[in-house]
């Protein structure tokens, strides 16, 4: 029997061509740049859960890539032996192959048995995190270990970053052992239909759909997206559309936007039909005027740039945190004349202070503030407030007018 990797047969929950694909046809195989960076962030919390599960430095890691998978099978065997932490063990049975992220030993009624914890990215436990654990107990426990319990440990994005490389506190555990334990026989379906998909010679016939995205972004995308027939003017244009009225959509077969009936539609959104099918501007000219005519000069439009890290590389920031570094204010008077000033710091050191310096500087001491999305900069400004509490009063009064 075949042996299926844990991230193949993820593949085929997600979509049974992807996995088709994957198999007979990875030459088409695109990965985005989010992708990739996905994959990179993937790596560095795996680096940071081995420090943090071997804080003695006792562990073994063992690097399929280097090893080839005959040898990284063996020597998990071997160190299993053992009474250290393990990082990447492998088990290979009943048709799945598994990596396990970290093997903790723990003695349970006298007998030395083993924890295991998948290490995610992520914020929270998601609904493909439980299939993860699933193909992972299913792998260790048909290969005869002694798995006491699984956990999928993930970012804690309450956490903040004291700094000086201290990571502690950084992942959260959630014991996922009874979910994962009870789907054995799930796994052997998804193994079954995996040895279908594998022997078959032509590419499954599945339509493009919210698979190609969920849970993952699909590599195979391109390919799949090039058979299919353009929309003009497709409806992921619609404004402020749920994730369940584009399902709704695409159960009715509905693509272009001006085949969106307007009763499934809010009133903006039928505003941005009707202008978007029509090739036609909308601007309420009469009402912008006269709600700007009360607020005064002058004016300041400003917008933010922020970067985002999964780790924190700043003390007192947490993970995936907006990290302001560049931001752009227009000064108009009275007479429409603009004044512009402009800040960015690429240097790699916290930005947060002189970013607040010199917006404060910018920012007049009075005058309305214009952005596109006051939450956003007004959360930026409220969290800068927060961290130097010197300069409070003067990032307050820049963002209490968004918020009254």
């Amino acid at each position: 029997m075949r042996n299926f990797s844990k991230s193949k047969l993820m593949a085929l929950r997600q979509c049974p061509k992807r996995l088709w694909l994957e198999l007979h046809r990875p030459d088409l195989l695109d990965n985005s740049d989010a992708t990739q960076r996905s994959f990179q962030v993937g790596h560095q919390v795996g680096d940071i859960a081995r420090r943090l599960y071997d804080s003695e430095g006792t562990g073994n890691l063992i690097d399929v890539g280097t090893e080839g998978f005959n040898t990284a099978l063996t020597r998990t065997l071997e160190l299993l032996e053992g009474s250290n932490p393990i990082f990447e063990a492998g088990f290979a049975a009943g048709g799945a192959l598994a990596f396990a992220d970290v093997m903790l030993p723990v003695v349970v009624n006298g007998q030395k048995k083993w924890r295991m914890v998948e290490v995610k990215s992520t914020t929270e436990v998601k609904g493909n995190h439980l299939d993860d654990v699933a193909v992972q107990a299913f792998a260790a426990r048909t290969a005869g270990f002694p798995l006491h319990s699984i956990a999928l440990a993930h970012i804690d994005t309450s956490w903040i970053y004291r700094g000086d490389g201290d990571y502690q506190g950084l992942l959260i555990e959630t014991d996922l052992s009874e979910e994962a334990f009870s789907r054995t026989e799930e796994v052997k379906g998804w193994i079954s239909q995996a040895q279908q998909i594998a022997s078959t010679e032509a590419q499954p016939s599945i339509a493009v759909g919210n698979q190609c995205s969920t849970p993952y972004e699909c590599g195979f995308v391109g390919h799949c997206w090039a058979n299919e027939p353009v929309a003009e003017h497709p409806i992921h244009w619609l404004p402020y559309a749920s994730q369940k009225k584009k399902e709704q959509l695409a159960l009715m077969g509905i693509s272009e936007l001006r085949d969106v009936p307007d009763e499934l539609l809010t009133e903006r959104q039928q505003r941005v039909k009707t202008n978007t099918v029509n090739n036609s501007v909308y601007f309420d000219a009469d009402g912008a005027a006269s709600e700007l005519a009360e607020c005064g000069w002058p004016a300041y439009f400003m917008d933010f740039e922020s970067t985002q890290f999964a780790i924190p590389i700043w003390k007192g920031c947490r993970p995936y945190q907006q990290d302001v570094f560049q931001f752009s204010v227009h000064k108009m008077d009275e007479t429409g004349q603009l004044h512009h000033v402009e800040f960015i710091d690429l240097s790699g050191n916290d930005p947060s202070r002189p970013f607040s310096e010199a917006l404060i500087s910018a920012s007049g001491d009075s005058g309305p503030v214009y952005v596109y999305n006051a939450g956003f900069e007004n959360g930026r400004i409220l969290h800068l407030a927060e961290v130097h509490p010197d300069l409070r009063d003067a990032l307050l009064a820049i963002a209490m007018p968004w918020t009254a």
